[in-house]
């Protein structure tokens, strides 16, 4: 928490300076940015060398683990299906709403003109300029040539198939094989946590670039950034209470009641897995088999993180947007793709570690430029608060619905305290 105050303090810091500068004016104004800019720079590039390293680890780690929990129980493999049929769900969600709601409240034209003028980017080399193409390049010819060329989504599917034969293999050969990806997924989180040191001195020169050139309109921006995807990232919780409800059969005042403390703790926590206990208690006045949520929930943390598609996708669309960079159907199934894949292999990390990357991957896939990106990162707090309120909840309703489905019976012996 201390560094993620510390990344925002560095965020007000940079802009301020970079707007006072930019109204004192002078040459010395253009002199400073080119000093400043290549070290927001150096910082980007650093995170940027460990995304496909680690995203092709955590792809290969989670599928496997996924796979040896679903070879564990029916009830398991049950929850998993289920799990991945959220997630997709939630990725879409991402897609169709996040365009809606900038449509019904776009961002000033103002302040898209200066941000757009203000962060410089490089070009995405994994933009797709067709949906034939898009169809063509999404099995690779060569995997290692689409990692050096950041092809972000053909690596992906490469790597899904991948980690699915590793499953089949003796196990043995297995065991060793998943152990190094699992150990080259930790030294990146190594890295990526030395790099995330430096990030207070990495934001703020990014965002003196960005004050000196967008001046006060960049703050305006980054509250209309923060309500949008925190918007997006609501109506994925509101769907938990419909989960609940048909799935569960729960009325949704009882879910709300049982379900409110663990929201509560998933504020003050920004973490599903601090949430565990009081989601087994959450599930427990639903009359949830305890049986069945000792399967259910753990699982469900480990791999369900179903705010997670939705968010992400919104956080490159509204990049995009900013930024002015055309979308069409192929990059937006590369997104949707991209964005449930990996959230599946995506292990349970702070905010500013699993922002990076989770998102970059699936702006990769679309063509966006993840330059922004790594200053979005410096204000992740609220919207992480709403992720988690979102995934607790849609948990919650998960274990209701797969444990009522699965027909486990209520646990009458547990009092409803609503």
């Amino acid at each position: 928490m201390t560094k993620t105050y510390g990344i925002l303090l560095a965020l007000v810091i940079g802009l301020l300076l970079g707007i006072a500068s930019a109204a004192i004016g002078g040459g010395w104004v253009n002199r400073a940015i080119a000093l400043v800019e290549p070290i927001g720079a150096l910082w980007l590039n650093a995170l940027r060398m460990t995304i496909i390293p680690l995203v092709v680890s955590l792809v290969i780690t989670g599928i496997a683990a996924t796979a040896e929990a679903a070879q564990g129980s029916r009830l398991a493999a049950r929850s998993l299906v289920f799990f991945i049929v959220l997630l997709s769900i939630s990725s879409v969600l991402g897609a169709l709403l996040t365009p809606l709601f900038l449509q019904l409240w776009p961002v000033a034209a103002g302040s898209a003109d200066a941000l757009r003028s203000a962060i410089v980017t490089t070009p995405a080399l994994a933009a797709v300029p067709s949906f034939g193409d898009f169809a063509r390049s999404i099995v690779p010819t060569n995997p290692l040539a689409a990692a050096a060329n950041d092809a972000i989504l053909p690596l992906i599917v490469f790597t899904t198939v991948f980690a699915f034969a590793v499953t089949r293999i003796p196990m043995e050969a297995r065991e060793r094989l998943i152990g190094f990806f699992r150990a080259v997924a930790d030294v990146m989180l190594v890295m990526i946590g030395w790099i995330l040191w430096l990030a207070p001195a990495g934001v703020l020169a990014l965002a003196f670039v960005l004050g000196a050139r967008a001046g006060g309109s960049a703050f305006g921006a980054l509250v209309h950034y923060v309500i949008i995807v925190s918007a997006v990232g609501l109506v994925v919780a509101m769907l938990g209470y419909a989960v609940a409800a048909i799935g569960g059969r729960i009325e949704v005042a009882r879910f709300s009641r049982a379900v409110l403390p663990a929201q509560a703790l998933a504020i003050s926590t920004q973490s599903s897995l601090a949430c565990l206990p009081a989601m087994l208690r959450s599930s427990e006045m639903l009359r949830v088999p305890v049986h069945a949520s000792g399967v259910i929930l753990p699982l469900a943390v480990a791999v369900f993180r179903v705010t997670g598609p939705a968010m992400n996708v919104a956080v490159v669309l509204y990049v995009a947007h900013w930024l002015g960079t055309p979308l069409g159907p192929a990059q937006f199934a590369a997104g949707i793709a991209a964005a449930a894949l990996t959230t599946i292999g995506s292990p349970s990390l702070p905010g500013q570690i699993s922002f990076v990357t989770a998102i970059a991957p699936i702006a990769m896939a679309m063509g966006v430029p993840i330059e922004p990106l790594m200053l979005l990162v410096a204000v992740e707090n609220i919207p992480d608060i709403v992720r988690t309120v979102g995934n607790v909840t849609m948990d919650v309703a998960a274990n209701a619905t797969i444990a009522r489905r699965s027909g486990y019976a209520e646990n009458a012996a547990v009092p409803d305290n609503g």
